[in-house]
Protein backbone atom coordinates (compact mmCIF):
# COMPACT_ATOMS: atom_id res chain seq x y z
CA UNK A 1 0.00 0.00 0.00
CA UNK A 2 1.35 3.32 -1.28
CA UNK A 3 1.73 6.47 2.00
CA UNK A 4 1.45 9.48 1.15
CA UNK A 5 1.98 12.21 3.96
CA UNK A 6 1.06 14.43 1.66
CA UNK A 7 -2.68 13.94 2.30
CA UNK A 8 -2.71 15.41 5.85
CA UNK A 9 -1.00 18.71 4.58
CA UNK A 10 -3.36 19.67 1.42
CA UNK A 11 -4.87 22.39 2.98
CA UNK A 12 -5.13 23.94 6.21
CA UNK A 13 -8.44 22.21 7.11
CA UNK A 14 -6.62 18.85 7.88
CA UNK A 15 -3.43 20.61 8.92
CA UNK A 16 -5.26 22.17 11.66
CA UNK A 17 -6.79 18.57 12.60
CA UNK A 18 -3.91 17.04 12.48
CA UNK A 19 -2.09 19.59 14.30
CA UNK A 20 0.16 18.15 17.32
CA UNK A 21 1.36 21.44 18.81
CA UNK A 22 -1.14 24.53 19.26
CA UNK A 23 -0.25 27.96 21.01
CA UNK A 24 -3.29 29.20 23.17
CA UNK A 25 -3.17 32.12 25.74
CA UNK A 26 -3.05 29.47 28.70
CA UNK A 27 0.25 28.76 27.83
CA UNK A 28 1.43 32.16 28.58
CA UNK A 29 3.52 33.96 31.68
CA UNK A 30 3.22 38.24 30.85
CA UNK A 31 7.08 39.55 31.95
CA UNK A 32 5.56 43.44 32.96
CA UNK A 33 8.40 46.04 33.77
CA UNK A 34 7.26 48.63 37.28
CA UNK A 35 8.95 51.58 37.77
CA UNK A 36 7.85 54.91 40.10
CA UNK A 37 6.18 57.37 39.02
CA UNK A 38 2.58 58.46 37.90
CA UNK A 39 1.10 58.79 34.47
CA UNK A 40 4.71 56.15 32.94
CA UNK A 41 4.57 54.04 30.14
CA UNK A 42 8.26 54.19 28.62
CA UNK A 43 9.30 52.27 26.25
CA UNK A 44 12.25 50.37 26.35
CA UNK A 45 14.82 51.40 23.86
CA UNK A 46 16.18 47.70 22.90
CA UNK A 47 13.07 46.33 23.13
CA UNK A 48 10.84 48.07 20.56
CA UNK A 49 6.95 48.09 21.56
CA UNK A 50 7.62 47.00 25.36
CA UNK A 51 7.10 49.17 27.86
CA UNK A 52 8.11 50.03 31.85
CA UNK A 53 4.49 51.14 33.74
CA UNK A 54 4.18 53.16 36.93
CA UNK A 55 1.43 51.41 39.06
CA UNK A 56 -1.47 53.67 37.49
CA UNK A 57 -1.00 51.97 34.61
CA UNK A 58 0.20 48.85 35.17
CA UNK A 59 -3.69 48.19 36.47
CA UNK A 60 -4.73 49.17 32.99
CA UNK A 61 -1.88 46.76 31.39
CA UNK A 62 -3.57 43.81 33.60
CA UNK A 63 -6.47 44.75 32.67
CA UNK A 64 -6.00 44.67 29.26
CA UNK A 65 -4.02 41.59 29.50
CA UNK A 66 -7.33 39.59 31.51
CA UNK A 67 -9.24 40.69 28.71
CA UNK A 68 -7.28 39.06 25.88
CA UNK A 69 -7.16 36.04 27.66
CA UNK A 70 -3.84 35.97 29.55
CA UNK A 71 -4.09 35.18 33.23
CA UNK A 72 -0.28 35.21 34.68
CA UNK A 73 1.83 37.92 35.04
CA UNK A 74 5.84 37.74 36.23
CA UNK A 75 6.49 41.21 37.99
CA UNK A 76 10.26 42.95 37.69
CA UNK A 77 10.92 45.89 39.25
CA UNK A 78 13.35 49.04 38.33
CA UNK A 79 14.82 50.44 41.72
CA UNK A 80 15.73 53.74 42.11
CA UNK A 81 19.79 53.85 42.34
CA UNK A 82 19.47 55.72 45.68
CA UNK A 83 17.63 52.87 47.19
CA UNK A 84 20.48 49.84 46.05
CA UNK A 85 23.04 48.58 48.56
CA UNK A 86 24.65 45.36 48.97
CA UNK A 87 22.49 43.88 51.19
CA UNK A 88 19.24 44.29 49.20
CA UNK A 89 17.53 46.31 51.95
CA UNK A 90 15.02 48.00 50.10
CA UNK A 91 13.52 44.42 48.22
CA UNK A 92 12.42 43.61 51.86
CA UNK A 93 10.46 46.88 52.59
CA UNK A 94 7.23 46.19 53.11
CA UNK A 95 5.80 49.05 51.03
CA UNK A 96 8.73 48.83 48.09
CA UNK A 97 7.13 49.21 44.25
CA UNK A 98 7.60 45.14 44.33
CA UNK A 99 5.11 44.66 47.18
CA UNK A 100 2.85 47.69 45.86
CA UNK A 101 2.76 45.76 42.73
CA UNK A 102 1.97 42.66 43.71
CA UNK A 103 -1.40 44.73 45.41
CA UNK A 104 -2.09 46.89 42.10
CA UNK A 105 -2.45 43.74 40.59
CA UNK A 106 -4.92 41.80 42.69
CA UNK A 107 -6.74 45.19 43.13
CA UNK A 108 -6.93 45.74 39.19
CA UNK A 109 -7.79 41.67 38.49
CA UNK A 110 -8.12 39.78 41.73
CA UNK A 111 -7.97 36.56 39.96
CA UNK A 112 -4.58 37.35 37.67
CA UNK A 113 -1.69 34.80 38.95
CA UNK A 114 0.83 37.31 40.12
CA UNK A 115 4.37 35.78 40.18
CA UNK A 116 7.58 38.00 41.64
CA UNK A 117 11.43 38.18 40.44
CA UNK A 118 13.44 36.87 43.63
CA UNK A 119 16.97 38.04 42.88
CA UNK A 120 19.17 40.54 44.23
CA UNK A 121 20.31 42.56 40.97
CA UNK A 122 17.62 44.93 40.73
CA UNK A 123 18.60 45.97 44.43
CA UNK A 124 22.26 45.93 44.37
CA UNK A 125 24.40 48.35 44.30
CA UNK A 126 27.19 46.20 42.72
CA UNK A 127 24.36 45.06 40.21
CA UNK A 128 24.74 41.26 40.89
CA UNK A 129 22.61 38.64 42.14
CA UNK A 130 24.34 38.26 45.59
CA UNK A 131 26.08 39.91 48.30
CA UNK A 132 29.29 41.21 47.12
CA UNK A 133 32.14 40.36 49.50
CA UNK A 134 35.88 40.90 47.91
CA UNK A 135 34.55 40.47 44.59
CA UNK A 136 32.57 37.32 45.16
CA UNK A 137 29.14 36.49 45.35
CA UNK A 138 28.21 34.97 48.59
CA UNK A 139 25.94 31.95 48.41
CA UNK A 140 24.29 31.36 51.96
CA UNK A 141 24.44 35.61 52.87
CA UNK A 142 22.35 36.00 49.72
CA UNK A 143 19.78 32.69 50.41
CA UNK A 144 18.87 34.06 53.52
CA UNK A 145 17.79 37.63 52.25
CA UNK A 146 16.17 35.54 49.19
CA UNK A 147 14.05 34.14 51.74
CA UNK A 148 13.12 37.45 53.63
CA UNK A 149 12.20 38.37 50.33
CA UNK A 150 9.90 35.73 48.82
CA UNK A 151 7.90 35.80 52.20
CA UNK A 152 7.81 39.79 51.90
CA UNK A 153 6.43 38.58 48.41
CA UNK A 154 3.39 36.44 50.02
CA UNK A 155 2.61 38.87 52.64
CA UNK A 156 1.54 41.13 49.78
CA UNK A 157 -0.34 38.79 47.64
CA UNK A 158 2.12 36.84 45.17
CA UNK A 159 0.66 33.22 44.42
CA UNK A 160 4.46 32.31 43.36
CA UNK A 161 8.02 33.68 43.78
CA UNK A 162 10.28 32.84 40.77
CA UNK A 163 13.84 32.75 42.33
CA UNK A 164 16.34 34.09 39.26
CA UNK A 165 19.49 34.13 41.13
CA UNK A 166 20.84 30.46 41.13
CA UNK A 167 22.22 30.60 44.18
CA UNK A 168 22.64 27.40 45.79
CA UNK A 169 20.19 26.02 48.44
CA UNK A 170 17.99 28.98 47.49
CA UNK A 171 14.67 26.85 47.41
CA UNK A 172 15.11 24.81 50.52
CA UNK A 173 15.59 28.32 52.17
CA UNK A 174 12.33 29.75 50.59
CA UNK A 175 10.41 26.69 51.01
CA UNK A 176 11.08 26.24 54.89
CA UNK A 177 10.61 29.57 55.65
CA UNK A 178 7.05 30.19 53.75
CA UNK A 179 6.52 26.73 55.50
CA UNK A 180 7.17 27.91 58.87
CA UNK A 181 5.20 31.45 58.82
CA UNK A 182 2.24 29.34 57.28
CA UNK A 183 2.16 30.45 53.52
CA UNK A 184 1.45 27.05 52.59
CA UNK A 185 -0.38 27.52 48.84
CA UNK A 186 2.42 30.01 47.80
CA UNK A 187 4.28 28.43 44.95
CA UNK A 188 7.84 28.31 43.97
CA UNK A 189 8.49 28.53 40.07
CA UNK A 190 12.22 28.01 40.23
CA UNK A 191 14.28 29.38 37.19
CA UNK A 192 16.23 26.01 37.88
CA UNK A 193 18.68 25.98 34.63
CA UNK A 194 19.29 29.64 34.20
CA UNK A 195 21.79 30.34 31.69
CA UNK A 196 25.20 32.54 31.59
CA UNK A 197 23.66 33.37 28.20
CA UNK A 198 24.54 36.65 26.19
CA UNK A 199 20.82 36.88 25.00
CA UNK A 200 20.34 39.32 28.00
CA UNK A 201 21.25 42.94 27.13
CA UNK A 202 17.87 44.05 26.56
CA UNK A 203 16.77 42.71 30.05
CA UNK A 204 19.98 44.48 32.11
CA UNK A 205 18.81 47.93 29.84
CA UNK A 206 15.03 47.65 30.82
CA UNK A 207 16.01 47.51 34.78
CA UNK A 208 19.20 48.94 35.01
CA UNK A 209 20.34 45.46 36.51
CA UNK A 210 23.85 45.17 34.27
CA UNK A 211 26.41 43.94 37.04
CA UNK A 212 28.52 46.90 37.86
CA UNK A 213 32.11 44.19 37.39
CA UNK A 214 33.09 41.51 35.78
CA UNK A 215 30.07 39.19 34.72
CA UNK A 216 27.92 36.36 36.31
CA UNK A 217 29.44 33.05 34.87
CA UNK A 218 30.44 32.03 38.72
CA UNK A 219 26.98 31.28 39.56
CA UNK A 220 24.43 30.85 36.51
CA UNK A 221 25.05 28.01 34.35
CA UNK A 222 27.56 27.59 31.32
CA UNK A 223 25.82 27.37 28.03
CA UNK A 224 28.17 24.64 27.16
CA UNK A 225 26.88 21.92 29.88
CA UNK A 226 23.91 19.82 29.37
CA UNK A 227 24.02 17.26 31.81
CA UNK A 228 24.46 20.08 34.97
CA UNK A 229 20.76 21.36 34.17
CA UNK A 230 18.95 18.30 34.87
CA UNK A 231 21.13 17.81 38.15
CA UNK A 232 20.22 21.09 39.36
CA UNK A 233 16.61 20.77 38.11
CA UNK A 234 15.96 17.62 39.73
CA UNK A 235 17.89 19.45 43.12
CA UNK A 236 15.29 22.55 42.86
CA UNK A 237 12.27 19.80 43.41
CA UNK A 238 13.64 17.80 45.87
CA UNK A 239 13.90 21.06 47.75
CA UNK A 240 10.54 21.92 46.82
CA UNK A 241 10.44 23.48 43.82
CA UNK A 242 6.76 23.96 41.92
CA UNK A 243 7.61 24.50 38.37
CA UNK A 244 10.97 24.55 36.99
CA UNK A 245 12.20 26.85 33.98
CA UNK A 246 14.65 26.77 31.54
CA UNK A 247 16.00 30.00 30.37
CA UNK A 248 17.18 30.97 27.33
CA UNK A 249 14.71 29.26 25.21
CA UNK A 250 15.40 29.00 21.57
CA UNK A 251 18.88 28.16 22.03
CA UNK A 252 18.22 25.76 24.94
CA UNK A 253 15.66 23.23 23.27
CA UNK A 254 17.47 20.28 24.11
CA UNK A 255 18.12 21.44 27.31
CA UNK A 256 14.09 21.64 27.82
CA UNK A 257 13.49 18.23 26.26
CA UNK A 258 15.69 16.44 28.80
CA UNK A 259 14.12 17.86 31.40
CA UNK A 260 10.77 17.55 30.60
CA UNK A 261 11.88 13.90 29.84
CA UNK A 262 13.39 13.66 33.40
CA UNK A 263 10.82 15.28 36.15
CA UNK A 264 7.41 15.32 36.79
CA UNK A 265 6.49 18.63 37.27
CA UNK A 266 5.52 21.72 34.76
CA UNK A 267 8.12 23.35 32.76
CA UNK A 268 8.37 26.52 31.67
CA UNK A 269 10.72 28.30 29.20
CA UNK A 270 11.90 32.11 29.35
CA UNK A 271 11.88 33.20 26.05
CA UNK A 272 14.22 36.16 26.75
CA UNK A 273 14.93 40.12 25.72
CA UNK A 274 17.43 39.21 23.12
CA UNK A 275 15.14 36.65 21.40
CA UNK A 276 12.55 39.31 21.16
CA UNK A 277 15.07 41.77 20.29
CA UNK A 278 16.36 40.38 17.39
CA UNK A 279 12.93 39.31 15.86
CA UNK A 280 12.16 42.73 15.99
CA UNK A 281 15.01 44.16 14.64
CA UNK A 282 15.16 41.51 12.13
CA UNK A 283 11.40 42.34 11.10
CA UNK A 284 11.89 45.95 11.04
CA UNK A 285 14.51 45.92 8.32
CA UNK A 286 12.24 43.68 6.46
CA UNK A 287 14.52 40.79 6.44
CA UNK A 288 12.20 38.53 8.55
CA UNK A 289 8.32 37.92 8.76
CA UNK A 290 7.50 39.24 12.12
CA UNK A 291 4.44 37.29 12.92
CA UNK A 292 5.24 34.18 11.00
CA UNK A 293 8.99 33.83 13.06
CA UNK A 294 7.35 34.58 16.28
CA UNK A 295 4.74 32.06 15.87
CA UNK A 296 7.12 29.63 14.70
CA UNK A 297 9.57 30.34 17.73
CA UNK A 298 6.95 30.04 20.15
CA UNK A 299 5.82 26.19 19.00
CA UNK A 300 8.90 25.07 19.08
CA UNK A 301 9.60 26.25 22.60
CA UNK A 302 6.03 24.23 23.66
CA UNK A 303 6.88 21.32 21.17
CA UNK A 304 10.30 20.79 23.12
CA UNK A 305 8.42 20.10 26.46
CA UNK A 306 7.08 23.92 27.50
CA UNK A 307 4.37 23.32 29.62
CA UNK A 308 4.72 27.55 30.35
CA UNK A 309 6.71 30.42 27.98
CA UNK A 310 7.18 33.53 29.80
CA UNK A 311 7.58 35.65 26.61
CA UNK A 312 7.33 39.61 25.81
CA UNK A 313 5.61 38.53 22.44
CA UNK A 314 2.33 37.37 24.39
CA UNK A 315 0.32 39.80 23.57
CA UNK A 316 0.85 39.62 19.74
CA UNK A 317 0.94 36.21 19.81
CA UNK A 318 -2.70 36.37 21.68
CA UNK A 319 -3.95 38.85 19.48
CA UNK A 320 -2.80 36.96 15.95
CA UNK A 321 -4.04 33.49 17.29
CA UNK A 322 -7.46 34.75 18.25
Amino acid sequence: MLRRNRRLRTDEVIRSLVRETIISPNDFLVPLFIVEGKNVKEEIASMPNYFRFSLDLLEKEVKELWDLGLRSVLLFVKVPDNLKDNAGTEALNPDGLMQRAIKSVKNAVPEMLVMTDVALDPYSSFGHDGVVADGKILNDDTTAILAEMSLSHAIAGANFVAPSDMMDGRIFEIRSLLEDEGFHDTGIMSYSAKYASAFYGPFRDALDSAPGFGDKKSYQMDPANRDEAVKETLMDIEEGADIVMVKPGLCYLDIVRDIKNAVNVPVAVYQVSGEYAMIKAASEKGWLDHDAVMMEQLTAIKRAGANMIASYFAKDAVKLIS
